[in-house]
């Protein structure tokens, strides 16, 4: 049976009014991120779909992903007295990360750039969002492993679940408000990871063994600055837009 015969005209004429609502209020993004997001989508052909883009992003993170589970498939390579991850490797990491942030943040300037916006797309990109929560913690998480300088496969649960969270409660935000309020964290957190692998590549996963401050380790900062931003940033404001 076709798709038509199960909806009404009133439901499509509603699915052709639907227009996508975002804010992003995040200075990195209004001042840095969206002026460098507008130069790339002018040097793309009109004929790239927008979901193409989406797609290819989105791989560049399952690209990471397979990279260090190759490299690192216990999550011990950054540990002491075990065989560190090759230096180009992070580089790679840095790079397609970035290029997959960038990506992510483009795919929706060619879509109104070309005028192909669609419902779908935006289930298509936010669906494969869901996804990359998985796929960029847990590619990080190889910086600095399970060693005694490293993160507990415990706390990497909990902060697979913290980042899901935050995700969930953005659209959970756009279904009472109808627009979708950008979370401050994610821009900082995707520069924030690029630079930590270049980092990496260049001094070694040797520099997170040195405490960060008296006796507090780099994982430490990296764990409460995670659930720090969700508990202290993100949830505060979605619950308030929704009081609005």
């Amino acid at each position: 049976m076709a798709f038509y015969e199960y909806v009404t005209k009133e439901q499509l004429a509603g699915f052709d009014k639907y227009k996508y609502s975002a804010v992003d209020t995040n200075p990195l993004s209004v001042y840095v991120m969206h002026p460098f997001w507008n130069s790339v989508v002018k040097i793309m052909p009109r004929w790239l779909a927008p979901n193409l883009i989406t797609f290819t992003g989105f791989m560049f993170l399952v690209l990471n992903f397979l990279i260090l589970s190759y490299y690192d498939f216990d999550f011990y390579a950054s540990a002491q007295l075990h065989v560190h991850v090759p230096s180009w490797v992070w580089v790679t990491a840095g790079l397609f990360n970035f290029l997959a942030y960038t990506l992510d943040g483009v795919d929706g300037k060619q879509a109104r750039r070309t005028n192909s916006s669609t419902p779908l797309g935006e289930l298509f990109d936010h669906g494969l969002d869901s996804w990359a929560c998985v796929f960029f913690v847990a590619t990080v998480y190889s910086v600095f492993g399970r060693g005694e300088t490293g993160v507990s496969v415990v706390t990497l649960n909990y902060l697979l679940w913290v980042v899901l969270f935050s995700f969930i409660l953005s659209h959970w935000e756009k279904y009472n408000t109808g627009v979708l309020f950008l979370p401050w964290g994610y821009d900082v957190s995707q520069v924030t990871i690029s630079i930590v692998y270049i980092i990496t590549a260049v001094v070694g996963v040797e520099t997170w063994y040195v405490p960060f401050l008296w006796n507090i380790q780099y994982r430490d900062l990296f764990t409460v600055m995670i659930a720090g931003c969700a508990i202290t940033v993100t949830l505060p404001m979605s619950l308030l837009n929704v009081l609005r």
